[in-house]
């Protein structure tokens, strides 16, 4: 099946899936942290949107830990950077209706929260199909050791996530009822 005919279907049954208000549990995603040794305390999350998995309580919890958090801005051509954020910050509305951050201060998180269309047994996501995280990744990559851990519903997982060579898999999926 195409990308794009596939992440309609999946976006119609989280909408329906979301209603039912599950929640990821924050201890699954902090052991990982900690089961990886990262020392330092920098987590890059997402506002959610569209019937996303909510993380702002994870979010939250890393804040209450001294984490420092940051939230995606969207720029030109596709491209993506974390910015600063706490929840005393103020946020802005962008083109596509998603709150960010207003600071000026950019983060190149350790950890990044990345939220699924969809996802496969093999750390495959499907996104929105714009390429953001795709493009993030492959930058912060580039400048140091990252944690890549998608948050998902557990109902959201399908067969096989068609791949391209673009596309780069996550190190963890986290749902409502397990762990990959």
């Amino acid at each position: 099946m195409l990308k794009s005919k596939l992440r309609k279907k999946v976006l119609k049954i989280r909408k329906i899936v979301n209603k039912k208000n599950y929640k990821i549990d924050f201890k699954k995603v902090f052991n990982l942290i900690k089961k990886n040794n990262l020392v330092t305390k920098s987590i890059g999350g997402y506002f959610p949107v569209n019937y996303e998995v909510d993380d702002l309580e994870i979010l939250n919890k890393f804040a209450k830990k001294n984490y420092q958090i940051s939230l995606p801005v969207i720029k030109k051509k596709f491209k993506m950077d974390f910015y600063k954020w706490s929840f005393h910050d103020p946020l802005k509305i962008n083109q596509y209706g998603i709150p960010e951050p207003t600071s000026k201060k950019i983060i190149y998180p350790d950890v990044i929260l990345v939220p699924l269309v969809a996802f496969d047994n093999n750390l495959n996501r499907l996104g929105y199909g714009g390429g953001y995280y795709d493009r993030v990744i492959k930058k912060l990559s580039k400048k140091k050791k990252i944690l890549k851990i998608g948050l998902a519903f557990s109902i959201k997982k399908i067969n096989n996530v068609p791949v391209t060579k673009y596309d780069k898999k996550l190190d963890y999926i986290v749902t409502d009822k397990y762990t990959l």
